[in-house]
């Protein structure tokens, strides 16, 4: 049996990252044909690191990596696409911490998936560029779904299995989809889903980002759409994100900045 390479090189997506140690640094990191890895960056906290820069969160970047007995280690990184906006931009930068623990939660260690990597690398892309960076990251929490195994049922009741109409209907996360008017009522976990929260939806689920891109949303469809994706997505993890309360509290901080600011 031939002994594994010692040395092999990827890109990657930084996605997550805490200290280790006195100057080194864990880095989750989300490969396309390696899946989901944890990698040691030994002395990267040192002032005279020459990795330090390109060792960032969201970055892309290209790694050479050397096996270790419990963990790898960077040996070599280049930047690929440093996504400036996400580090210059606060709010943009708590989307792409949702959507890195997005990741994070819905993968397993070394499980390559490369349809979610090269959906997440156009998502901080988009975050970076959207005119709207939250229909990018509704347009990302639908199709990472539909990645993991978990699609969201929109095209026939999750009750009685007959072809959905276009009309006000219900969402429940626990049945994994869209029910008919009939069932209102029946199901203990299902919400109001609204004709254009329906549209939209759909359209996001069957549509490429170029299409998707063009819509204008109310902020009311905005709220309907991140209401209904996200408590899908913790009945499908059983756990609340972390990032979701810190957005939360940041638009809470932005809203009361701008209400003093009108006052």
């Amino acid at each position: 049996m031939m002994e594994r390479e010692r040395l092999y090189r990827t890109e990657a997506l930084i996605l997550h990252r805490t200290e280790f140690g006195e100057a080194d640094r864990l880095l989750h990191v989300f490969t396309p044909h390696l899946g989901r890895l944890r990698l040691l960056a030994k002395g990267v906290r040192k002032v005279s690191s020459r990795k330090a820069g390109h060792v960032e969160l969201f970055t892309h970047v290209n790694l050479l990596v050397a096996r270790g007995s419990t963990l790898d280690i960077v040996s070599q990184a280049e930047v690929l696409e440093p996504f400036r906006q996400l580090h210059e931009d606060l709010e943009r930068a708590s989307m792409a911490y949702y959507v890195g623990e997005l990741v994070i939660r819905f993968t397993e260690e070394q499980d390559a998936n490369a349809p979610l990597f090269y959906l997440t690398r156009s998502t901080f892309e988009r975050l970076c560029t959207a005119r709207d960076p939250l229909l990018a990251l509704r347009f990302f929490e639908l199709h990472a779904l539909g990645l993991t195994g978990y699609r969201p049922q929109l095209y026939f009741c999750v009750a009685c299995q007959k072809r959905l109409e276009l009309v006000p209907s219900y969402f429940s996360p626990s049945m994994g989809g869209v029910l008919c008017p009939r069932h209102k009522g029946q199901v203990e976990s299902m919400a109001p889903l609204t004709l254009p929260a329906f549209k939209v939806l759909r359209y996001m689920q069957t549509e490429p980002w170029e299409q998707v891109a063009t819509l204008r949303l109310s902020a009311q469809i905005h709220l309907e759409l991140e209401s209904h994706l996200r408590d899908f997505i913790v009945h499908v993890l059983e756990r609340q994100l972390k990032s979701v309360e810190f957005i939360r509290r940041l638009r809470r901080e932005q809203w009361v900045n701008a209400f003093e600011h009108r006052s």
